[in-house]
């Protein structure tokens, strides 16, 4: 190198370190946190993440220049797709950013969408942040009450609800909201005028006399370290809580770590998903939302009744490139192919068993497979499983993501033997959504993969075995929680490091391992710390039957568990029937019972049943590292878990406070379960 290639270099160097030096002076005025509405927050800009902060509108402008002729949404009326390209769709945030200043939305102040995915449903979304409000979004299975506790905490001046179901719970609020000035129906017609309430039609023609500038003005004025997005936590602990988030950890997280999954810009490839899971999750609404307009995603909604079914025939008619679903979604299908398997003939198992054991083998092994397991495998591949893969509507899919709670290995193994990988994610409402990514470059299996690059990971207060609590640092970290000073204080650490309050291991290539969580953590009566997670999988893993599994002994003696039963789903409500499903009855069959509905087990504590889950118990106790790991005593519960239920949550995560407190009493009664089964049928008669 000569020295005027190196005196260049320096130079070029020192630009860089001004330039971020300048950014970062443009953005430090402030503390890390805040727990103000219009609060501004210090972004964390450093040598491994110097990008220029950038608003919303700025991120949108740039991928209108790129792709504004590409097609963005596409929704079905009528059995048709229509679809609107990315100027449309832009034009229509516009109009309806003047139709909230209309209304008077004020500045920081929110718009609060309550609703299944819709095209609406985003642009409202849009609208609100171009028109300087912040988006809410709400679960649509929240009742009234929970909607007027995050409607009053955000200063909601607007809603956007999606039919008379949702407006309902609206109407027996709104006398008690002070700054809910008007609400906007998406779908319905209105069935009862009222005064403020709109249309979509009506709505949108609203802001016609607002000028351009005036809009621009308000856009102009905002600032990438101000909050544009509340994501409101489910409060299993107690209220939820309003994390909020900046321009900059929506277009930062958007573009940095969507590519860390292996997301691809429309002029490489135009991505096409289905929007189905709830928009008010982080998840889902970076996923959806924010990382395709990033990227000139196309985005397909599916049928309000996807969960019930219907997503299986959205994903066959669009074939999407990605798919995410939650850990339960992915269960779901995994149990509808064992219960068809079930159900068909000899040959058909054979082969299937066959080509999965061979699928399954070849990724166990890696690189390690030789060059005939890997012939055996492809034309395993070409017989059997692409054509599962094709009946799933997945045959086009390149990635498929999880995210929101952790896998079991079981599940990750079944999809493996289909050919599919599954990609976990890692992350919390608090970072922006994943923080931590595996994808087609970064993968190890049962890993959660690693940061990408700009974002750190460090664990604190590690045991013997290296588990420690999981810190949170880079340009994902949320700004902190809206009016709630004392918790917002509480999750970050004198360094501005955010603890999650997860347990996790990583190894020495920086892979991080989820273990657990800190709360969910069991501490016995003798002051043992119990994981309950994977004693749960591990029983789910060894009795088919079981579909729920949840450990209990918080300062107990020993640990118990509740079991629950897999049931057939009812088709309109998704709620859990009384009738096994064909798994289950398969199981029953091969213990030596005739049941066919929970309630036969349940009622009569149908000995071969409750034999042969206490052999499954044993088996799995035969494993544990200590005596204090065993399951001591377990019953099984008359219904499976729901959201209906109280059991679950809006991404199906269990809500263990939930459960211990609607099954109180039978924590308390003796019917059990015992460690040895003679003795277990002494209690339990």
């Amino acid at each position: 190198m000569t020295k005027g290639e190196t005196s260049s270099g320096t130079q070029s160097h020192g630009i860089f370190q001004l330039q971020i030096a300048l950014t970062m002076v443009l953005y430090l005025p402030e503390s890390l946190w805040t727990s103000f509405a219009d609060g501004r927050v210090r972004l964390r800009i450093d040598n491994s993440c110097p990008q220029t902060p950038i608003t919303v509108h700025q991120m949108f402008k740039e991928s209108l220049e790129k792709y504004g002729s590409l097609n963005a949404l596409a929704s079905k009326r009528n059995g048709k797709w229509e679809k609107i390209t990315f100027s449309e769709y832009y034009c229509l945030c516009r109009k309806v950013a003047k139709s909230f200043l209309k209304l008077g939305l004020e500045r920081f102040h929110s718009v609060a969408i309550l609703g299944f995915n819709s095209p609406e449903w985003f642009i409202s979304a849009v609208g609100a942040v171009f028109a300087g409000g912040i988006v809410t979004g709400i679960y649509a299975t929240n009742s009234p009450e929970a909607c007027y506790y995050m409607v009053h905490d955000s200063k909601t001046d607007i809603m956007v609800v999606e039919n008379q179901k949702q407006l309902d719970k609206i109407m027996q609020i709104w006398n008690r909201l002070p700054h809910l000035k008007a609400v906007v129906l998406y779908k319905d017609s209105i069935a009862e005028r009222h005064p403020n309430l709109y249309t979509m039609e009506e709505f949108l023609e609203l802001g016609g006399d607002v000028s351009d500038s005036t809009l621009d003005d308000i856009i102009n004025s905002q600032k990438p370290n101000q909050c544009c997005v509340l994501i409101y936590t489910s409060g299993t602990t107690g209220k939820p809580k309003g994390a909020m988030l900046s321009h900059d950890n929506i277009t930062w997280t958007s573009a940095h770590c969507s590519r860390a999954g292996g997301m691809q810009p429309a002029e490489v490839q135009q991505e096409s998903i289905v929007s189905y899971l709830p928009l008010s999750h982080v998840a889902a609404q970076m996923y959806d939302l924010w990382t395709g307009i990033k990227w000139g995603e196309q985005v397909y909604f599916a049928e309000p009744d996807a969960l019930k079914g219907s997503l299986i025939n959205t994903l066959k008619e669009v074939q999407p490139t990605s798919h995410m679903g939650v850990p339960r979604v992915w269960e779901k299908i995994m149990e509808k192919l064992q219960d068809a398997s079930a159900q068909s003939g000899f040959m058909k198992k054979k082969m299937l068993s066959w080509a999965m054991s061979l699928s399954l083998e070849r990724h166990l092994m890696g690189s390690n497979s030789s060059g005939l397991q890997q012939l055996w495998t492809r034309l395993a591949d070409y017989l059997v499983l692409a054509k599962i893969r094709n009946a799933l509507g997945l045959s086009s899919c390149q990635k498929h993501f999880c995210g929101a709670a952790p896998l079991n290995r079981e599940t990750l193994d079944f999809f493996l033997g289909l050919n599919i990988t599954l990609y976990e994610a890692y992350g919390m409402s608090e970072t922006t959504g994943p923080h931590c990514l595996s994808g087609p470059c970064v993968y190890r299996q049962h890993s959660c993969g690693k940061p990408p690059p700009g974002c750190r990971v460090k664990l604190v207060d590690k045991d013997a075995e290296g588990n420690g609590e999981i810190c949170f640092w880079g340009r994902t970290v949320f700004m902190g929680y809206l009016n709630m000073e004392d918790r917002t204080k509480e999750t970050f650490d004198e360094e501005g490091w955010l603890h999650s309050g997860d347990l996790g291991k990583l190894d020495k290539d920086g892979f991080l391992y989820v273990t657990g969580r800190i709360k969910d953590l069991i501490i016995t009566a003798g002051g043992e710390n119990v994981p309950p997670i994977p004693i749960e999988d591990a029983v789910k893993k060894e009795l088919p039957i079981v579909s729920n599994a949840m450990v209990i002994g918080d300062k107990k003696k020993f640990l118990s568990m509740f079991l629950t039963l897999k049931s057939v789903l009812d088709p309109d409500t998704s709620d859990p029937t009384d009738i096994l499903t064909e798994q289950a009855r398969d199981f029953c069959q091969r213990s030596g019972s005739k049941a066919t509905r929970v309630s036969e087990i349940v009622a009569t504590r149908d000995q071969a049943i409750y034999r042969a889950i206490q052999e499954g118990i044993d088996r799995v106790n035969s494993t544990a590292t200590n005596r204090v790991h065993c399951i001591h005593k377990w019953i099984v519960l008359p219904r499976d878990f729901s959201i209906a239920g109280g059991e679950l949550g809006p991404t199906m995560k269990l809500k263990r406070l939930a459960v211990l407190e609607k099954y109180r009493n039978e924590t308390q009664r003796s019917n059990y379960g015992s460690f040895h089964i003679k003795m277990l049928f002494r209690k339990l008669l």
